[in-house]
């Protein structure tokens, strides 16, 4: 018979087993989630066409890097504009609130995107009481629109100078975006476009309706934050097999063949039946094509350009895009390679659809769906 204390020393030793048994299995659970969570966000060498940080556009403004370093340092540059952390975590809390909001809802102001004022008057404002503001300009450092609304429940139209409503407006709305590629708009734009706008209502005896200066720049930073994190340009090079050079005349009778017309800014641009630039043929030595020099222009490549939070339905156009790639690539003699020049797999190209895909679904999530409306103004 085991007596009470063999009997203590074996249920301990039991427990001993048990704990290490469940420290054991915690770590390798934690260890293997973690690799997969690197892995899942890891990008393989054909990722290079989806434009990253370090990589300037002809906006200026750098490409995002979804990494760790990157939002590190943007929610640092965010705290040094912030006066408390208390009034951060309310501000993160308000501007996720709001882009969950339907999508139903968002018209050519809103609130995700714009600094809004509006202007309340017991008496209707004439629209040329508004003719010397439409033609100042103000550096707000970001653009202003103008809407009035002619009776309560009525519809809002834009103004723009030269527009003539008979009565005037109950009440006006002014509009200044939060942000764009070059980035959110100053603290200092904000307070002078508050100001401009109370001076606008005290000449005109009315009353403003306008949210506080710091909380509106929290929300542009904040806004400015989940830009970057969507703004990709996907590019997918074709280079000579034999290292021979393309000829501009080839080069502008194939695009122009396949529906491509050259543009102002030296590009062969793709747009669908509602004129949206859906794609574009870039010179890959970044010389502009212009139609009086093609003649005689050699080029080592071109580029295909897909500036995804710009294009609506980006997976069916993507494969368009592809198509077209295919076809060069075969009528040029050339072969299609990522900006590395390392030529490109199909697992390649369909890893870079799902990139696609996963950053406009992010964008309709958030009510800013790619291509819209919305969309257009912010990624300019």
């Amino acid at each position: 018979m085991i007596n009470m204390d063999d009997l203590q020393i074996s249920l301990i030793v039991i427990g001993v087993v048990i704990v290490l048994g469940v420290v054991l299995f915690n770590w390798t659970q934690s260890h293997r989630y973690q690799g997969n969570t690197e892995k899942k966000f890891e990008l393989e060498h054909e990722d290079v066409l989806l434009e990253k940080a370090g990589v300037s556009t002809m906006n200026g403004r750098i490409e995002p890097s979804l990494n760790k370093e990157m939002s590190e340092v943007l929610s640092k540059e965010f705290n040094l504009e912030s006066p408390q952390p208390t009034e951060i975590t309310q501000l993160i809390s308000e501007v996720e609130s709001i882009a969950t909001e339907s999508i139903s809802q968002i018209t050519d102001y809103n609130s995700k995107v714009d600094y809004i004022a509006d202007i309340f008057s017991s008496a209707l404002i004439s629209t040329s009481s508004l003719t010397e503001i439409l033609h100042e300009r103000f550096n707000f450092g970001k653009p202003v629109r103008w809407f009035g609304q002619i009776s309560t429940g009525s519809s809002w139209e834009e103004i723009f100078i030269g527009t003539s409503t008979k009565g005037g407006y109950s009440k006006l709305r002014a509009c200044l975006q939060l942000s764009d590629r070059s980035g959110p708009v100053s603290e200092v734009g904000l307070s002078e476009f508050r100001d401009m706008v109370q001076n606008l209502a005290i000449s005109m005896n009315a009353v403003v309706d306008i949210s506080d200066v710091r909380q509106a720049h929290a929300q542009a930073v904040l806004l400015d934050l989940f830009c970057l994190e969507v703004d990709v340009t996907i590019s997918i090079n074709i280079i000579s097999k034999d290292s021979s050079a393309f000829t501009g005349t080839k080069i502008r009778a194939l695009a122009e063949a396949s529906g491509f017309k050259l543009e102002v800014g030296g590009m062969f641009n793709y747009r669908d039946t509602n004129n949206a630039l859906c794609f574009s043929i870039n010179n890959r030595d970044l010389t502009p094509f212009v139609a009086e020099d093609i003649r005689m222009l050699t080029t080592p490549g071109i580029t295909f350009l897909f500036d995804v939070p710009r294009v609506e339905n980006g997976d069916r156009v993507f494969d368009q895009m592809i198509h077209f790639t295919e076809t060069f690539s075969t009528i040029l003699s050339g072969i299609r390679v990522d900006d590395n020049g390392t030529p490109l797999s199909e697992g390649g190209i369909g890893k870079i659809k799902q990139r696609l895909i996963s950053i406009q679904a992010e964008m309709e999530l958030r009510g800013i769906p790619a291509g819209g409306e919305i969309a257009l103004r912010l990624f300019v």
